[in-house]
């Protein structure tokens, strides 16, 4: 009498399309912190040259600047009347962790085809209830010197809240819509981080045009994914040998 062979295992189709997809993602998401990364890097660079840098004028920088990218991170001085009393809108933000909000009012600028510049004055932290009076800049007002970087605004997120506009609150730097708010003309696509006090007897408005500690930990991310994708395939591997083995 003679036994039949057992049939050999079929290939286990639908665990290996898991297992791909599975894989694709994590080591999609690794070599995008490796980009991450490289971003990160540029930035920090530009951060340390800018420390040494001397501010120029605005309208130079401006009539030398071809696109928006070239004004970014460029630090400049420029004359605003009467900023320290000028109405504003307000955006959401955090400073050393703490959640508070960032006063943005215009500014005129005659360069580079605009006639406007919304120069972010500072930081209010959420527990302050002061707040500056508002007016509303005066072509006669005293010429006030202001120092900052100019900065080119990042894209709201696809969670970004829209802005309140009857509290006059935004939580992304749409530079239009302030600018209409305002009622400043010809905004220019940048916005100045003020770095000088436009409020010297507001201590509470601090300047802050740039994040004072910029965590870059994304080659530790980026390890993170593609180790995961190792063990992934390690653990498909051993699946598939015991598999076929039994």
């Amino acid at each position: 009498m003679t036994t039949e062979p057992a049939p050999r295992p079929r290939f286990p189709v639908g665990l290996t399309i898991a297992t791909l997809i599975g894989l694709a993602i994590l080591i999609a998401l690794g070599n995008w912190q490796l980009q991450r990364r490289a971003w990160k890097e540029s930035l920090l660079d530009r951060i340390a040259r800018l420390e040494a840098a001397a501010p120029v004028d605005a309208a130079e920088a401006f009539s030398k600047a071809r696109t928006p990218a070239d004004l970014d991170m460029v630090r400049v001085r420029l004359a605003c009347p009467g900023l320290s009393g000028a109405a504003f809108v307000e955006l959401y933000g955090l400073l050393d962790g703490q959640s508070g909000r960032r006063l943005v009012s215009a500014c005129p600028l005659a360069a580079g085809g605009s006639a406007t510049l919304l120069v972010d004055r500072g930081f209010i932290d959420e527990a302050e209830t002061a707040r500056p009076e508002v007016r509303t800049v005066t072509p006669g007002g005293a010429p006030e010197m202001v120092t900052g970087i100019l900065r080119v605004p990042d894209r709201p997120g696809a969670f970004t809240p829209e802005a309140d506009l009857q509290k006059r609150l935004w939580f992304s730097r749409d530079v239009v819509a302030m600018a209409a708010t305002l009622g400043a003309s010809r905004p220019a696509p940048v916005m100045l981080m003020a770095e000088s006090r436009t409020n010297p007897d507001f201590p509470a408005l601090k300047p802050s045009p740039l994040p004072t500690v910029i965590s870059n930990r994304h080659m530790e991310y980026a390890l993170t994914w593609f180790g995961l994708a190792g063990a992934l395939a390690g653990v498909y591997a051993a699946r598939l040998w015991k598999h076929f083995r039994s």
